[in-house]
């Protein structure tokens, strides 16, 4: 392991705080966000794309959990493709990751003004920019500070999600299979596999936990435990909704609304329960958005600090501890991408950053000596294979707009650099 020049952040998590986090920065982005996409696209194969977007996301868990308890710094795959598969791959890495990332801040920031505004798109974009910066400011406070707002942002998430799908599930006096219609012929491979793609995008807040590890006491331990308990809880969490709503309203009805939680709600003769639902969905995302900032800032930092990014990224506060400058930049950009695009085009954006990402990890993983090793390296290139697939099937214009990111990335990394 290389050593690591430059500022270094101060290690003030446990494990609590690690899995609060993890579970922080996926619930929200895909309960309230992912279903409606992805019901389009696969309609009643959803519970089939679900489940394999959760086997992918658990083959890059185990990657990233392996690879974090050798490599406990910031930046997480960006470190671990540098470290095992050489500097180009380590930027390519962590490229795909801000990127990406910096669009599911952007979906977050609109998934929480759309809640709270209850759908009305222009307002949402002004609400979100606001959002964005009252996240930003409380990362820039201290790590100790961002961990205990996602507790209670999460508390406050999971009450009121349980609470909306009990009454539902309560009043609902009319329900239908959760498959019905998959053997009508509607349901075709690329469509699951599409909405698998758009579904990964639900669960790939494990990585902040990861990319917080240079934060985190005895990484070695707490950051396996936590990635792997979180997606745990949060996979059993999505099927359950995923579930509910397959029963109420039906792939047609998940397609069609794009607050499908509360369509559910209205259907099972509950509508009041939506102002419930609509607070904690706005919480839920914020929470979401909460640990998504915080991950990128690291990344970028880590970025920084090895030089392939501006160094003055790398500048840590001397009272906080947390990189300012990268922290302020990516809020910018998330301010200056919510106001470009909607949530849709944002979802396929990050998704397609993200895989590449854990594609890049899973190699990564893949290299590593057998006494670093806790899975089989079969699991490894499952989640290898699975990324690149779901990547490939994702909407063309998330595809095309993706590349042509990456191949930016590269290029200026070129340029800036010479490597």
């Amino acid at each position: 392991m290389r050593a690591v020049e430059g500022p270094r952040l101060a290690r003030r998590l446990g494990l609590g705080d690690a899995v609060v986090l993890g579970l922080g920065s996926m619930i929200g982005a895909g309960v309230f966000a992912a279903f409606t996409p992805a019901a389009a696209a696969a309609g009643a194969g959803l519970l089939v794309g679900l489940g394999l977007a959760a086997l992918v996301a658990w083959a890059n868990a185990t990657s990233s959990a392996q690879l974090a308890a050798q490599y406990p710094e910031s930046g997480g795959a960006y470190v671990y493709g540098r470290e095992r598969l050489g500097d180009a791959w380590g930027f390519a890495a962590g490229w795909c990751f801000v990127v990406g990332k910096t669009a599911s801040c952007a979906a977050m920031a609109l998934t929480a003004a759309t809640y709270a505004l209850g759908g009305e798109a222009r307002a949402a974009q002004a609400l979100a920019m606001v959002i964005v910066a009252a996240m930003s400011w409380v990362i820039l406070r201290g790590i100790s500070k961002t961990a205990r707002l996602a507790r209670v942002l999460l508390a406050v998430t999971l009450v009121a999600l349980l609470g909306t799908l009990v009454v539902v599930v309560v009043a609902n006096r009319s329900w239908q299979s959760p498959v019905a219609g998959a053997s009508d012929g509607g349901v075709t491979a690329y469509g699951v596999l599409q909405a698998a793609g758009l579904l990964f995008f639900a669960f790939a807040g494990y990585a902040r936990i990861a990319t917080l590890g240079e934060e985190v006491r005895d990484p070695a331990r707490v950051i396996p435990l936590a990635i792997t308990r979180a997606l745990g809880l949060v996979v059993v969490l999505y099927g359950l909704v995923a579930l509910v709503l397959l029963a109420t309203i039906g792939p047609a009805g998940i397609a069609a609304d794009p607050l499908p939680l509360q369509a559910a709600a209205e259907r099972a003769g509950v509508a009041w329960v939506s102002v419930l639902l609509r607070a904690g969905a706005t919480v839920a995302a914020m929470g979401s958005l909460l640990g998504l900032l915080a991950g990128v800032g690291r990344t970028t930092f880590a970025m920084a600090r090895h030089g392939d990014l501006p160094r003055a990224l790398a500048v840590v506060d001397a009272r906080t501890q947390v990189p300012a400058t990268a922290q302020l930049v990516i809020a910018a950009a998330v301010l200056a991408l919510g106001l470009l695009t909607d949530l849709r085009h944002a979802i396929g954006f990050s998704s397609f950053g993200v895989l590449l990402y854990y594609a890049i990890a899973n190699a990564a993983a893949w290299t590593q000596e057998p006494a670093h090793r806790r899975w089989p390296r079969l699991v490894q290139a499952g989640g290898l294979v699975g990324c690149l697939v779901l990547a490939a099937t994702l909407p063309w214009g998330s595809v095309l707009a993706g590349l042509v990111v990456v191949a930016a990335g590269l290029v200026g990394r070129r340029l800036l650099t010479g490597r």
